[in-house]
């Protein structure tokens, strides 16, 4: 009898020994990374550097070859300095932005960003968009905790409703398995992992066409180009020195077809006669290079399910029109956020405990991402040009109120740089605009039809940014202190490792 007990009892030690061995291979990694985009890139030095043993996911560890992601606002540049990450901006022929210009008609504007008081280092940086994410990719692999791999993720490992990790195919093809506490999915604007994390309600309102212009010379240095086209933007930025960026913005999701020049032809007669005189030559010799690429704008809402295990970062959970190119500011703004929450854990082996704690990053992100969200779905509809008379009027008093300078352009250009991310600012401007649209209409001498105008020019201004603000969400947006996860705690040490101990156990 004593036999049977002693052997049941070395029984379960082995058995109690192999469960404790298999939890400990699972958890050599502490977070999965999937993707190394700017977001993936970025977060895996970032944690890798607070200590945190990172394995990250990518599909393809070649430098990406992209027509957006080129330039970084001021207030993304701050957060870069934040992260120790603002010498990848060096070494790649990256240029310096001061502020925009903008053209209408014939007329043009410059409005700088408001950078008085920032060291003078602080400004946007434009360049190639894979040059920038390889320097990142670069100084993540520098730390011995960060893994990178390159392979493709087909699916989230659940169990019981957590997220154990990935099951993902390697560089040989080969199926694979990757177990962590927490899997942060990364991958993109066209994810395929992000349908069991989030309600993706993905609204594609227009394409942008890419081209490079070469050798020569923007209008206004230094600065982003905008101008408000029929039938809506076009973009020039230089993105290394010798090279422009035009992008043109091509309403709906269907563009003329490359292969057979009816791209060739409309670049020409539509768009060609609408661009500043000084770029017209090099634009129509890029036309004629025929190295034209198109890529669909896609904005999202962020809609998140809290999932344990697993969390969702950059484009594959938020995403808004690249016409303010705040996506990169929004997603290294993120990540700061989940720095700072991640920093006092030691351990993240608590799943469901650390996805309730997690639920405040979605409270803490809405100050920078909806203001730049909002930003950027609101001027993507005035900018265009459209047949309704309030919309037009809405048009002209937007580069009419810009053009005023002073407070007048510096709000709304603080605002679209990142520097001042406050929604309700945002809104007065935006309102600003509608009024100071009505008194043009009405002033000197009001008519009935001018009235009727103005009326429908507030109304169309309403129209055009309440459902992107109810997207976002009123109340994370300007009451996000009445939020119960904005005062979630971390679970202390002791808490944490008793819960590990019971989980193993």
């Amino acid at each position: 009898m004593a036999d049977q007990y002693l052997l049941g009892w070395i029984l379960a030690s082995v058995l109690g020994l192999v469960a404790l061995y298999r939890t400990l291979v699972k958890r050599d990694v502490d977070v999965i990374i999937v993707g190394a985009g700017v977001a993936g890139a970025a977060l895996a030095h970032t944690l890798g550097k607070d200590g945190r043993r990172v394995h990250v996911i990518e599909r393809d560890l070649q430098e990406p070859d992209r027509i957006v992601g080129e330039l970084l606002q001021p207030g993304g540049y701050l957060k870069l300095i934040e992260l120790g990450l603002e010498d990848c901006v060096e070494e790649i022929d990256a240029q310096r932005v001061f502020g925009y210009a903008l053209f209408k008609d014939g007329k043009n504007t410059r409005l700088s960003y408001p950078l008085e008081k920032f060291h003078s280092d602080v400004s946007g940086r434009s360049f190639h968009n894979g040059r920038f994410i390889q320097r990142m990719r670069e100084k993540a692999a520098t730390l011995p905790n960060v893994q990178l791999e390159q392979g493709t993720v087909t699916s989230l490992l659940e169990e019981k409703g957590t997220i154990k990790g990935v099951q993902y195919k390697n560089k040989t093809g080969q199926e694979m398995t990757a177990y962590a506490p927490l899997t942060i999915v990364c991958d993109g604007c066209f994810s395929n992992l992000r349908r069991s994390l989030c309600d993706p309600k993905v609204d594609v309102p227009s394409c942008f066409v890419g081209l490079i212009l070469e050798n020569c010379d923007l209008p206004h240095a230094n600065h982003g180009h905008v101008i408000l086209a029929d039938p809506s933007p076009i973009l020039f930025y230089q993105i290394s020195s010798t090279e422009v960026r035009c992008l043109v913005d091509v309403p709906g999701q269907k563009v003329p077809s490359i292969s057979n020049g009816e791209m060739a032809k409309y670049l020409k007669a539509v768009v060609a006669p609408q661009i500043p005189p000084q770029l017209y030559d090099a634009f129509i010799a890029a036309v004629d290079k025929g190295t034209i690429r198109t890529m669909p704008n896609r904005s999202m809402p962020a809609a998140p399910y809290p999932t344990p295990g697993a969390l969702l970062m950059g484009d594959a959970f938020n995403m808004r029109h690249p016409l303010t190119g705040g996506g990169m500011t929004v997603a290294l703004s993120d990540i700061v956020v989940l720095q700072n929450l991640l920093r006092p854990l030691t351990n993240l082996n608590d799943a469901s405990t650390l996805s309730k704690y997690l639920e405040s990053f979605y409270t803490l992100r809405k100050p920078v991402a909806s203001t730049i969200n909002t930003l950027a779905g609101a001027l993507y509809k005035v900018f265009s040009s459209s047949p309704d008379q309030a919309r037009k009027e809405m048009r002209q008093a937007c580069f009419d109120y810009l053009s005023l300078g002073g407070v007048f352009s510096n709000g709304p250009v603080s605002l679209l740089s990142g520097l001042n991310p406050r929604p309700l600012s945002l809104v007065l401007h935006f309102f600003a605009v509608a009024v100071y649209g009505v008194g043009r209409l009405l002033l000197p001498f009001p008519s009935p039809k001018r009235a009727w105008i103005g009326a429908r020019l507030i109304s169309s201004a309403s129209g055009i940014i309440f459902p992107i603000i109810k997207a976002e969400g009123v109340r994370q947006m300007f009451f996000p202190a009445t939020v119960p996860a904005y005062y979630r705690a971390p679970v202390s040490s002791e808490k944490q490792m008793k819960k590990t101990e019971d989980s193993i156990n």
